[in-house]
């Protein structure tokens, strides 16, 4: 019986992650539209050994030679949920580009994604961790999401609450972790009157720049990618998985306490606690722009870890754990990567 899906053997990796490291899956499997994906998790067969769910690879470092399955969610399509004169609910495919979708929401006068423009990776991964930049997070324009749970092949919709959204978290990082795979995303977004986030970064000053006095939502998206553009390398030209930590969240007790030796130190409230800046220590220590063989720290931005070309994944995740024990003994705070690790 021929296989409802593309399968490969002993596959090199390396055009499926923004890193470029070159490890081989031992089998291969793409999945491209909702049926696949049920008829897959369906299968005990695949299931059994299913060791890795790709999506853009852009969230991702791989150490080693993947055995079992790899499983490629390429599910495309956009469809219009429901609609009203002020907001559209739209649902896109989890294989769809993150930074295309963007744009073409916009495109259409659909308002509220600008301000996370060239993120990299795809939809179905955006939940996920809760992807957010520039003072927005998917949650602010998350309506819900369907998820296909591997071994049964049920469907199930899942609201924001359940999804359980914290900083750069969600249930599927958690509780959930390895039971289902997310096959298409709704949004909520805005068709009059957008609310537009322009206090975070430096939006201002580029629209500043541009003498631009009343920003339009695409105002806002083209400025992201400048700022972004300007700091963050493209993995095209060098492999990277963007932010490799996250920015630390401590307690006020221990912020005023870094702060007292740190006056300068870069921190913002985040509810009764505070977000410490991981570029802006990792800066300071002297890491930024440093190389160590075939990896280094990118030298316009001390969050992003570099793939020169030729290396392993190995040698990033010796790189960062030199960083978070830098960083410990300079600052007394833990980093924590915002990559996963395999």
């Amino acid at each position: 019986m021929k296989t409802p899906f593309d399968t490969s053997k002993n596959t090199s990796l390396k055009t499926f992650n923004t890193f470029g490291f070159d490890v081989l899956a031992e089998q291969l499997i793409v999945v491209n539209d909702r049926s696949q994906l049920i008829s897959f998790c369906k299968s005990p067969e695949h299931t059994s050994d299913l060791s890795l769910v790709l999506g853009g690879g852009s969230n991702l470092c791989l150490t080693q030679d993947i055995k079992g399955t790899v499983l490629h969610n390429r599910i495309s399509g956009k469809e219009v949920i429901s609609e009203s004169e002020e907001t559209i609910t739209m649902r896109f495919g989890a294989g769809e580009n993150w930074h295309q979708t963007v744009l073409w929401t916009l495109e259409q006068g659909y308002f509220g994604l600008e301000n996370l423009s060239l993120i990299p990776g795809n939809v179905g991964t955006a939940p996920m961790q809760n992807i957010g930049a520039y003072g927005v997070e998917i949650k602010d324009v998350f309506s819900s999401l369907t998820a296909i749970e591997i071994g049964t092949g049920k469907e199930r919709t899942f609201t924001a609450e359940q999804c359980q959204f914290g900083y750069r978290e969600s249930i599927f990082k958690k509780d959930l972790k390895g039971r289902y795979i997310i096959s298409s995303v709704d949004f909520t977004l805005t068709k009059k009157n957008p609310s537009l986030k322009t206090a975070y970064g430096d939006i201002q000053s580029v629209l500043r720049d541009r003498g631009i006095q009343n920003p339009t939502p695409l105002d806002i998206s083209q400025a992201v990618i400048t700022i972004r553009q300007s700091k963050l390398p493209d993995p095209a030209d060098i492999g990277n998985s963007g932010s490799f930590f996250k920015n630390p969240i401590i307690s006020a007790e221990a912020y005023h306490i870094a702060q007292k030796k740190h006056p300068e130190m870069v921190a913002y409230p985040f509810g009764e606690e505070f977000k410490v800046s991981a570029g802006w220590m990792i800066d300071r220590a002297g890491w930024k722009g440093y190389r160590e063989g075939h990896v280094g720290v990118h030298a316009k931005q001390a969050l992003v870890l570099v793939h020169y070309g030729g290396g392993k994944g190995a040698e990033i995740v010796e790189l960062a754990h030199k960083i978070i024990e830098d960083i410990y003994d300079k600052y007394g705070i833990t980093l924590e990567p915002e990559v996963n690790i395999l």
